[in-house]
């Protein structure tokens, strides 16, 4: 026995030195290729510039070395921020060591708001004469296909797949789910619109969230084509012709319907990119990435300036504490504004806003510190592809607006949810729950039983004085009143360009737009960009994506497709309490 101990504990101990030695070698094997994807970057004459679309674009690129890396396979995939993307661009006009820009779509889409902003600067950056190239080896989504319509020439692999059929909206319903389980969600609102609870409630639409999905879609498509049109001189009503007869069958009909300019594999449009480049057909194409160009400096500068105009980044849900680089939390967010509104060299703010709300607490917090901002100096909102429901009331006392004709916005509604999982408790599980309390209420809320008439009149007085505050900032921030806003709100999404129309947008627009209008407002004529909310320590972070990240990853790739089902019904589950949050996570390819 005591042999057998002794052994056991040797392997014990050996395993936790093994299991240690490895992380040492795999964090030192992974600082290795970060060191070398940190060398200086050296941009030759006759180069490219290589946008790559092969992942989801933020709003904000990150300072993580780490990010992009995948601890399942090892491999480093940089991951670069609309920021980096728009300045990139913005570079390339004028360095002529770039002669144009490539553009290699893949099977993701950037969000449709994003991909209108990145659009914007290309048309800019085509005023240098330089040009566009683009290619799609696979499957060209209609987001990304908008996005290089402005290109100087479209090209697409012999078998690749073109998306062309019009937008729509797929919301899935989890009411025969819950009965089935035994699980009543408990639900009170402010808004016909507001159909975020509809998924625990119908197995349908109701009017109203049909109403609204098909006004601003209708609104984003009629956008796309207009402007696919201008740029390839194609009747508006060929466009959607093509769409509605599903005419885009084959990338050959692309061609005939001049959607594209030619079909050719990628080598064939290699070589012509070195020749467009002004080097020897049999030199090596000189591309330098989008994560690569980067790191080159901007050219001439105006000199040194202690004046600073600050982005605070906001994106994703909102919730309560520091929240994480994929969420608004907000104690950090808070504390972020605080810091901008204190610090005398920052002349102006601008938040940009990525979210579809969320805790109407938690945004109430933030909205708090933007006003505070405002008294003291200019505070303009930039609005991603979604700037709805808290993610607009945070903002909504913010000195000017600035959307894109197809972000999403709106939603100014309120609702409160409980699970009562009872049922599913006692007839699916066998588990009784009892309770010693001293008070009638002392209960409240419960998830083991249903609620009483007192608790849901005492619910819907807190949704009713929630949507009350928020119709009211929104009337001060906007100067209009209480029943013009009203009018337009009741949970009800618009397009950025429905927004501008109805008065709870200013300007259309995208973050540089935002930035310039800051500056004026602030006299600013040369200034420097600083970023909140400071972003976490790369090897924090690390540590983090060991644990968490890995197990998302693993979920990816076991659920594949199916993940996002997933995700929605654990996001849609996890809100309790009052909640401004958007009805559905609104994804346009």
């Amino acid at each position: 026995m005591k042999s057998f101990l002794k052994y056991t504990l040797a392997t014990i101990v050996g395993i936790m030195i093994s299991s240690i030695l490895m992380i040492i070698i795999g964090i030192g094997f992974i600082g290795i290729i970060i060191s070398v994807g940190d060398k200086p970057v050296e941009v030759k004459s006759n180069s490219i510039l290589h946008f790559k679309i092969a992942q989801p674009i933020p709003d904000r690129g990150s300072n993580n070395p780490f990010e992009g890396f995948d601890f399942t396979n090892f491999t480093l995939t940089p991951q670069i921020g609309l920021d980096q993307v728009l300045k990139n661009i913005e570079k390339a006009k004028t360095d002529d060591r770039i002669k144009g820009i490539y553009i290699e779509t893949g099977m993701y889409s950037p969000g449709i708001a994003t991909v209108e902003e990145i659009r914007n600067v290309l048309i800019d950056f085509k005023e240098s004469g330089k040009f566009i190239i683009a290619f799609s080896n696979d499957i060209m989504l209609q987001s990304n296909y908008y996005l290089c319509s402005v290109a100087d020439r479209i090209y697409m692999n012999p078998a690749g797949i073109m998306q062309f059929w019009g937008l729509r909206s797929e919301v899935v319903f989890f009411k025969g789910a819950m009965e089935k389980l035994g699980i009543d969600m408990q639900i009170i609102r402010h808004g016909e619109y507001k159909s975020a609870i509809e998924p625990f409630t119908s197995d349908h639409m109701s009017e109203e969230s049909r109403k609204q999905t098909l006004a601003y879609m209708n609104s984003i498509w009629n956008g796309m084509v207009n402007k696919i049109s201008n740029a390839r001189n194609i009747p508006v009503e060929k466009l959607n012709k093509y769409a509605d007869n599903l005419t885009i069958n084959r990338v050959s009909v692309a061609f005939e319907t001049n959607l594209i300019d030619s079909i050719k594999y990628q080598d064939e449009v290699l070589a012509e990119l070195v020749q467009l480049s002004g080097l020897e057909k049999d030199h090596k194409l000189r591309l330098v990435s989008m994560s690569k160009y980067a790191k080159v400096p901007k050219g001439k500068t105006k000199g040194f300036t202690r004046d600073k105009i600050a982005i605070v980044y906001a994106s994703g849900v909102i919730g309560f504490g520091e929240g994480t680089e994929s969420s608004i939390g907000s104690v950090k967010y808070a504390n972020s504004l605080r810091k901008a509104r204190k610090d005398t060299n920052i002349k102006a703010i601008v938040i940009r806003v990525n979210s579809p709300g969320g805790g109407a607490l938690a945004s109430d917090i933030i909205w708090r510190e933007v006003d505070l901002a405002r008294q003291v100096k200019p505070v303009v909102a930039s609005f991603g592809n979604v700037a709805a429901s808290g993610g607009y009331y945070i903002v909504s006392t913010a000195d000017t607006i600035v959307a894109q004709p197809n972000t999403i916005t709106g939603s100014i509604g309120v609702f409160g949810t409980i699970p009562n999982i009872q049922k599913f408790l006692n007839d699916k599980l066998g588990i009784t729950i009892d309770v010693a309390k001293t008070n009638k209420h002392s209960d409240f809320p419960a998830f083991y039983r249903p609620l009483n008439a007192a608790e849901k009149q005492f619910l819907r007085t807190g949704i009713e004085e929630t949507y009350k505050t928020f119709v009211t900032y929104v009337a001060e921030g906007r100067k209009m009143s209480f029943e013009e806003v009203d009018k337009i709100a009741r949970g009800r999404v618009w397009s950025g360009i429905a927004a501008k129309e109805n008065g709870l947008v200013d300007i259309i627009g995208g973050l540089n737009k935002a930035v310039e209008i800051a500056a004026e407002m602030a006299g600013l004529d040369n200034y420097r960009i600083t970023s909140l909310p400071v972003q976490e320590d790369p090897y924090q972070k690390l540590l983090n994506q060991l644990s968490g990240n890995i197990k998302m990853r693993m979920l990816r790739a076991d659920l594949g497709e199916a993940y996002r089902y997933y995700h929605n019904l654990n996001r849609l589950l996890g809100m309790d309490g009052i909640q401004t949050r958007l009805p559905y996570e609104i994804e346009i390819y």
